[in-house]
């Protein structure tokens, strides 16, 4: 035990980081095996050791800010990591079967869960604050317009959105700028709620996997989805926009990416918050789109997220007490570990928030970036 406690103490000094000291982002360890556990099994184990209350931090994410800054992640390997990497390159892990795990795991946890945790429009994206936005429903909805202007949408255009949430991109865009869209996403939940949510409007909502569009539109659109995507999937994400955007449209995606190339996505997340998700690089987007479209404006959002999820955190820890006994406190413990550790990695720069704009030849008039 001593020396996978010494290990532990060596690795955490890096990043500033004491075992059981007396300072906001020390980790105080409440049971012992936590250094085996970690030292062993790498981020799993460490995420898992906190869900089981084997150690705490009273400033999660200042602490794990720290980790990302000095790539701890990168000197604790398990093997079992490799196996996973391994799978990734071998297997395609976002098939249509595939594409559903997350769904059932994630997405499907219940729209009144969300709903207490989200803004009013229930945006599971990242919010928009460059605008001056005072509080998270204003961000949201600065977001959703955000994209619209960058969309160029006009009256009565057809808008194509793949995996669309819980319908509010559809529903503020046929609200303010009149357009008519067709929306597809796998969640059940989300569905039923997008449907509901969106009646009297120029709306389809459709459950069924995004691969099964058809049609012709002016504008495509993907929020948030293209991290499920895969990258043995990108290629033919840009090749069914190409077939279904007209000539003179536009494409945006918003998605988080990767400052590297990667072929699979952090073990603990794998297991416990989005099975078969990844997130993609600039190098694995440009070359799915090559010789497809143009790219017309590339803008990262980053710092956005972090305050995102920070706002995110105190929504769910203000109403916490409706799903106490449901979900219990292991769970309280992993969603937490969940949106800290995501707005720390946002907050040390490891991973970044891009919206995208493509068209096909270009824009003859050439294409104005909005900020």
């Amino acid at each position: 035990m001593d020396n996978y406690k010494q290990t532990a103490e060596k690795i955490l000094s890096i990043s500033d980081v004491k075992i059981n000291g007396n300072r906001d982002w020390d980790l105080i360890v409440n049971n012992d095996k936590f250094f085996e556990r970690t030292i062993k099994n790498g981020s799993l184990g460490f995420g898992e050791s906190y869900m089981d209350g084997w150690w705490d931090c009273k400033k999660l994410d200042e602490m794990l800010t720290r980790l990302f800054r000095a790539k701890l992640q990168h000197v604790i390997i398990p093997f079992s990591a490799f196996l996973h990497i391994a799978k990734s390159r071998v297997l395609n892990l976002q098939t249509k079967k595939g594409s559903k795990a997350v769904a059932e795991l994630h997405y499907d946890l219940g729209n009144e869960f969300y709903s207490n945790m989200l803004d009013k429009r229930m945006q599971y994206t990242c919010a928009y604050w460059d605008w001056g936005a005072k509080n998270l429903d204003q961000a949201q909805e600065d977001k959703l317009d955000l994209v619209c202007k960058k969309l160029q949408l006009k009256k009565g255009e057809k808008v194509l959105e793949l995996g669309c949430g819980w319908g509010q991109f559809a529903k503020f865009a046929a609200q303010k700028y009149k357009v008519n869209v067709t929306s597809y996403n796998i969640s059940k939940e989300q569905v039923e709620y997008a449907r509901e949510s969106c009646k009297g409007l120029s709306v389809k909502i459709v459950h069924e996997d995004y691969r099964n569009a058809t049609g012709s539109y002016d504008k495509i659109v993907s929020i948030g989805m293209c991290e499920h995507v895969g990258y043995k999937n990108f290629r033919n994400f840009y090749k069914l926009q190409h077939e279904l955007v007209k000539d003179n449209g536009l494409v945006l995606t918003h998605t988080i990416g990767g400052n590297v190339s990667v072929t699979n996505t952090d073990p603990w997340i794998q297991e416990y918050i989005f099975p078969n998700s990844m997130l993609p690089s600039i190098k694995q987007l440009s070359e799915s789109f090559e010789g497809l479209f143009v790219m017309e404006d590339w803008h990262n959002l980053n710092v956005n997220y972090d305050k995102t999820l920070m706002e995110w955190d105190k929504n769910f820890r203000k109403n916490w007490h409706k799903f106490k006994d449901q979900y219990g406190e292991r769970f309280y413990r992993m969603w937490r570990f969940y949106l800290l550790s995501s707005a720390a990695q946002f907050r040390a720069r490891k991973i970044q928030l891009w919206q995208i704009v493509l068209s096909k030849d270009g824009l003859p008039s050439g294409y104005k970036s909005i900020r």
